[in-house]
């Protein structure tokens, strides 16, 4: 019978924590924790999960603001807007939420980011330190699904991890991490130009979907007990909710599941994870400011 990897109930433990270090934090006179988000644009999923990044921060008692701007925005009055997040001592940690819409670059956004605020885990600085083990702030989904690993004891060690996927975000990222000193699995990344890709999934101790294509990890593609992290959430329109779309993963859970030794839900699973480490590298960049 497999596990489920409960992102939701885990994210409530480890905000639990947050609260309690920043109840000390107030307690003894220290600055309180403030996450700024940019949003540009009306998008749909970026509108929730920006609101839920707001929400989680009055859960554990950070300060948030939330800066909107319209979608016809120039690239140039954005990047300003990033400058006076930089220097402004009162903001610990920032993101600007993607996407973006065409005119501006998001290469150009991140780069522009001091690392040292960078909540996303994203600017080069922090991938370069993360690809060689230094200290610095983790790209948010792989933080939260090694995070995830590691509070359900999931052996990693010498395990075969096939990773769905290669996007800077996740995938990428995600590779590094889980062949590190520490976690020590054996990674194949594989994407849409990889052959035979069924065969090198079924292979894998743990699989790790993230390509955005609904209900891609078929029944057929998974071994006996492996371990199963879906990272998908492609909205797609459904006669079953108020507002005619939900949330699909890159995995047919229901016929993958009764396979598995442990699985993530879509949604409640990896999402969840994503928006707490925002929080724990916002907590991170206040520890490293001076009172």
């Amino acid at each position: 019978m497999y596990q489920i990897i409960d992102g939701k109930k885990t994210s409530a433990l480890i905000k639990q924590e947050i609260s309690e270090e920043v109840a000390r934090l107030r307690d003894s006179g220290k600055k309180i924790p403030h996450l700024a988000a940019v949003l540009v644009g009306k998008n749909g999923s970026s509108e929730i999960y920006v609101a839920n990044k707001v929400k989680d921060c009055a859960e554990v008692g950070f300060r948030s603001s939330l800066i909107r701007f319209d979608e016809n925005i120039s690239e140039s009055e954005l990047l300003m807007t990033i400058e006076k997040l930089n220097t402004d001592p009162d903001v610990d940690g920032f993101i600007v939420q993607l996407p973006l819409p065409r005119h501006i670059s998001e290469n150009k956004v991140v780069e522009a980011i001091e690392p040292s605020k960078d909540a996303d885990g994203f600017h080069p600085v922090n991938i370069g330190k993360m690809t060689i083990g230094l200290p610095c702030f983790l790209p948010a989904t792989p933080y939260g699904i090694l995070e995830l690993m590691k509070r359900y004891h999931i052996e990693t060690a010498g395990r075969h991890c096939v990773i769905i996927g290669r996007s800077n975000i996740v995938g990428r990222p995600l590779s590094i991490l889980m062949s590190q000193k520490g976690v020590d699995a054996t990674v194949t990344v594989v994407h849409s130009k990889t052959r035979n890709i069924e065969n090198i999934i079924f292979q894998a101790d743990i699989i790790i979907a993230a390509i955005g294509v609904p209900s891609f990890v078929k029944e057929e593609m998974v071994k006996e007990g492996a371990v199963v992290i879906d990272v998908g959430t492609t909205r797609i329109s459904s006669t079953e909710t108020k507002s005619g779309w939900k949330l699909a993963g890159d995995v047919d859970f229901e016929s993958v599941a009764p396979k598995c030794s442990y699985i993530t839900p879509v949604p409640g699973g990896v999402g969840p994870m994503t928006r707490v480490s925002l929080l724990r590298n916002t907590l991170l960049a206040a520890s490293m400011r001076k009172s």
